[in-house]
């Protein structure tokens, strides 16, 4: 067990109908003016926007709107959040959508509140002392932006994917209506859930030691957003199979899965950034991509974990060599994949990359890694272009 500090502030307020509660704790924060931040369009059709609209009125909340965050969320909404806060005098941000509004949102928070360009905070080259508050009214159970510290955003200029931490950003307050997410294409729900499995597993593996009762809680999630997902797959208006995977987003991504775990991997959410800001992909699909391909080339640096995750999750029979044990857990996730209709490789996500672009991916995954990345296994730029090749096949 290694030494961890944990912080979580944001507060869940989770059920049906919750959406409601908007205006009441939006007005808490004693803001003047909030930015109402949104997607392209899924919020007006099922009638939440204009719910959410309504309450903020009830409640006396003063708001302006920007809308248009698509997936992979762009640099330049960003830049025109920014400065619409800053003529507006906006002091706070309510998001309603999925992590690309969350994560939209936190960069705008960043650039109101800091004196340097907000790239740089993604790039590396300075650190965000600032963000404007923000609270969430989720739509989509799968970044667990919800409660992390985490933002992701696409850059147009080269098409950089690059992702920043830090507490300064976690949201105030999370409205959870699993009701919300019914309206959810299967696609979509089958990304996410792959999304909140990846943030436990990268957790998960890794070298640098391990604590019992945080991966009991890790191979429990796990286990519940699989069986969850399956019931979606079959019935995708089912509460309590929505619910149990909007929770489980939110925990997997909350730090909790890899505490005293001494090392977050985290490699393949690095490459699949990569694959995200090349060809604008959906990131749980760019995931499972990848993940095989990472799993095969770092199993044996991490074999105990592998076999661990194998015969706790998967409930592969503990017989055999660890090898044999470990590679059953692999293949057993990626039939699962399969099974939820997810790509195992880069030819059935649809996109086909040359030489060339598998070269400029691993270059960009190592700069923007500083040149390494990984806790299961160290990977370095060549490991990194074999990992995207194999995954070609």
């Amino acid at each position: 067990m290694n030494n961890f500090t944990y912080y979580a502030p944001t507060k869940v307020i989770f059920g049906k109908g919750t959406e409601s509660q908007a205006g009441s704790l939006v007005a808490s924060q004693k803001c003047k003016k909030v930015l109402l931040h949104y997607g392209s369009g899924s919020v007006k059709k099922t009638g939440l926007l204009g719910r959410v609209k309504k309450s903020l009125d009830e409640s006396g909340v003063s708001y302006i709107e920007l809308g248009g965050v698509v997936p992979n969320p762009r640099l330049s909404l960003v830049r025109e959040g920014i400065a619409l806060c800053k003529k507006e005098g906006v002091d706070f941000i309510l998001a309603v959508g999925g992590g690309s509004v969350i994560d939209s949102a936190k960069a705008i928070g960043y650039g109101v509140t800091n004196d340097f360009d907000v790239w740089d905070i993604f790039e590396k080259k300075n650190s965000p002392k600032n963000c404007l508050p923000i609270g969430v009214i989720l739509t989509i159970a799968a970044s667990g932006s919800e409660m992390s510290n985490s933002a992701v955003i696409t850059n147009e200029d080269g098409w950089k994917k690059r992702g920043s931490n830090s507490d300064t950003c976690r949201p105030k307050f999370a409205i959870m209506n699993p009701e919300l997410t019914m309206t959810l294409p299967e696609y979509q729900t089958m990304c996410g859930s792959t999304d909140i499995l990846m943030h436990t597993m990268e957790r998960y593996f890794t070298s640098n030691g391990n604590m019992q009762i945080t991966d009991s809680i890790a191979e429990g999630l796990m286990r519940t957003v699989i069986e969850n997902t399956l019931i979606l797959l079959k019935n995708p208006k089912d509460y309590d199979a929505r619910a149990e995977i909007m929770w489980a987003g939110s925990l997997s991504h909350n730090d909790l899965t890899g505490l005293g775990n001494g090392g977050n991997d985290f490699a393949s959410h690095r490459l699949e950034h990569e694959l995200g800001g090349m060809f604008d992909v959906a990131h749980g699909a760019g995931l499972a991509a990848i993940w095989g391909s990472w799993a095969r080339y770092v199993y044996k640096d991490c074999l105990a974990r592998f076999k661990k995750f194998a015969i706790k999750v998967w409930n592969v029979e503990n017989s055999g060599s660890d090898e044999e044990i470990a590679l059953k857990g692999i293949e057993a996730m990626e039939n699962f994949y399969r099974e939820i209709k997810m790509p195992t490789n880069l030819r059935e996500l649809g996109i086909s990359p040359t030489d060339e672009q598998i070269t400029e991916l691993a270059k960009k995954c190592s700069i923007a890694t500083g040149g390494k990345v990984g806790s299961a296994k160290v990977l370095y730029e060549e490991d990194m272009r074999k990992i995207f090749d194999a995954a070609r096949v």
